[in-house]
């Protein structure tokens, strides 16, 4: 016999979109936990630098303002064809999700290329003095953020191509761009302590 206070959860959508889809709130839970992660990659890199009595360290000087400018530009482009893809999704249009799947895919794939150039263009290594430990771990953890996303729109794509669709794939695809607006938004605080705090 159920408790007095017991709720029928069995007559609740098990799929759609936002707030009515279970997987919505597992993309929110990762937000949250990966967010939490770059959040302490931002307070080790404030942490260090008001112990430090130079920041950057003396003789090293700052990244490449000009590749961190255009990688954050290029973020910010890619939240055009992510918002139009999350818009689609809800279509339940499958040839125009997988034409902007293709296409985000491509504006992804560019970005991540974007980042290798990033990197190569820092100043120091990561081993080099916990200045340069700090700055390349906190692009390491933003950057496996957009590697594994660029492989969840590769399987997507995937599906859409050759794979049996129904509605909660729609969804998906809806809480995957959700997901990397996430990532976008969330490199713009970071941008400006990397690349802009240290020429102040």
């Amino acid at each position: 016999m159920p408790h007095p206070r017991s709720v029928d959860a069995s007559r609740l959508p098990r799929e759609g979109f936002t707030v009515t889809s279970p997987a919505w709130w597992g993309t929110l839970g990762f937000m949250v936990i990966e967010g939490s992660s770059l959040l302490l990659c931002a307070a080790a890199y404030v942490y260090l630098s008001r112990r430090s009595p130079a920041w950057p360290p003396p003789g090293t000087p700052p990244p490449d303002l000009r590749s961190g400018t255009v990688m954050m530009a290029a973020l910010l482009v890619s939240l055009v064809p992510a918002l139009i893809l999350n818009r689609a999704a809800r279509t339940l249009d499958r040839g125009v999700v997988l034409r902007w799947l293709l296409i985000s895919l491509a504006v992804e794939a560019i970005v991540i290329l974007l980042r290798v150039f990033e990197l190569q263009a820092l100043p120091v290594r990561w081993d080099h003095s916990a200045y340069g430990s700090t700055i390349w771990f906190t692009i390491g953890v933003h950057t496996t953020l957009l590697i594994f996303d660029l492989f969840e729109s590769l399987g997507f794509t995937a599906l859409f191509l050759w794979g049996p669709v129904d509605r909660r794939h729609f969804a998906d695809v809806a809480d995957a761009m959700m997901y990397w607006c996430f990532i976008v938004i969330v490199w713009v605080p970071l941008y400006f302590m990397l690349y802009l705090s240290p020429r102040l």
